[in-house]
Order: C-alpha cells, then structure tokens, then sequence
C-alpha cells in the first residue's frame, strides 16, 4: 500500500490540523467539523488527480469546447459517526459519487481499557464491484475499524481501484489497513503521528474526533 502525507508539503492543511489540535479551538464543535470538513475537500482534489481521464467534447452557446473528464465510477464510503464530516467533505468535491455508510465501533475488551476489539453493526452501501473505492475515516489509530469496514463493502464486489483517506494515521493503524486491502491500494493522510497511548488514542492526535464533533457519547 502507498501511504501519501499531505504535510509533508506545506499548505493550508497546515493550518486546518493546527487548529483540530488547540484544545481552546476545539471548545466550537462547528469550527471544528468545519475544518474537518475543509481537510476532506483539500485532499479529495489531491485524490482526484490519480482518476482516470478521457477527452470530451462539450456543446458551449458558442462553440464547442474539449475537455478532459474523470472516467471512474466513485464510491465514497465512511465510518459512523466520527467520518461524517470529513465525507462531506469528499462529497463536496466527488459530487456525482454513489455512497455507502458502515458502522464499525471500537470496543475495549479488557477492563483496564488496554485492549480494542472492533464490531461491524450496520452497513449501507452499493456494489463497488468495478468501480473506484474511497473509504474515509478521519483517525487511523489501531486501524481495526477501517480494515473492518473495508472487507465490509469488499463483499458487495472487487473495486477497480482503492484510496484509504484519513486526517490523522500512526503507523500501527497503517500496518494494520496494509495488510487488509489490495497491494495497490493508496492511503492519503493529513500527518502521520508517531503512536498511540495506552488506551490506543493517537499522540498527540487531537482526541476523540466524534465526540468532537458532535458531543460525547455515553
């Protein structure tokens, strides 16, 4: 799997992360979804750029105009709750993508909540059998949930192509998602973190991103 790093060039994404990681920031959940948002809309033009493209011709009041124009059947696919935004995102950019939903949790297995399980619940999608996969999750922590989620949609068909997005990754999580998909399946990352804690949180991350965004969670 290709993992690329968006900060490893300097741009406004920058900013965006800086201000996810400012716990006085972090006080306005719209603020903070936005800008979750805005990173998912930065690197889908990124992600839009390794698409197929063929020419067309195109009928303007004066002429006619030729253009080049994405080939791919895209499906946009993320992990409730906390992908919410950031496939927003995508969507504002892939706007003609079909969508799919999973419903993968983490779930501590031991009572000094050291140890995470995942539990695939729901899942909402079409076949992606042929068609360009991207599958968005803002925190690639352990990387259980995300490898979950894709074997989840992987059963509805073989996509042609996969792209694994997130904001934040630790290189346990992308081991972990490496070994789940296809060899030539892409990650896209905002930054790469250099591990998590004991309760498996990125460090230093900017916390738990759904709760974040919409409240805690019982």
């Amino acid at each position: 799997m290709k993992t690329i790093n968006i900060s490893a060039k300097n741009s406004i994404v920058n900013q965006y992360l800086a201000e996810l990681r400012d716990q006085n920031y972090q006080k306005n959940r719209l603020n903070f979804r936005n800008n979750i948002r805005r990173i998912g809309q930065m690197m889908a033009y990124e992600l839009s750029q390794s698409l197929d493209y063929a020419e067309r011709e195109v009928a303007t009041p004066l002429g006619t105009a030729l253009v080049s124009l994405p080939q791919d059947e895209v499906v946009v696919a993320t992990v409730l709750r906390a992908g919410l935004p950031f496939h927003e995102g995508f969507l504002d950019v892939f706007d003609h993508a079909d969508n799919g939903f999973v419903s993968a949790y983490r779930m501590y297995t031991n009572r000094e909540h050291t140890e995470v399980g995942v539990h695939t619940e729901y899942m909402a999608a079409p076949s992606v059998e042929g068609k360009t996969l991207i599958i968005v999750d803002p925190m690639l922590a352990t990387g259980g949930s995300m490898a979950a989620a894709y074997e989840a949609l992987a059963k509805t068909g073989r996509p042609k192509r996969v792209h694994i997005a997130c904001v934040i990754a630790v290189p346990e999580g992308i081991e972990v998602v490496g070994k789940a998909v296809p060899e030539d399946a892409t990650l896209w990352c905002a930054v790469v973190d250099p591990g998590m804690n004991e309760h498996k949180y990125i460090v230093p991350g900017f916390g738990d991103c759904g709760d974040l965004c919409y409240g805690e969670k019982l």
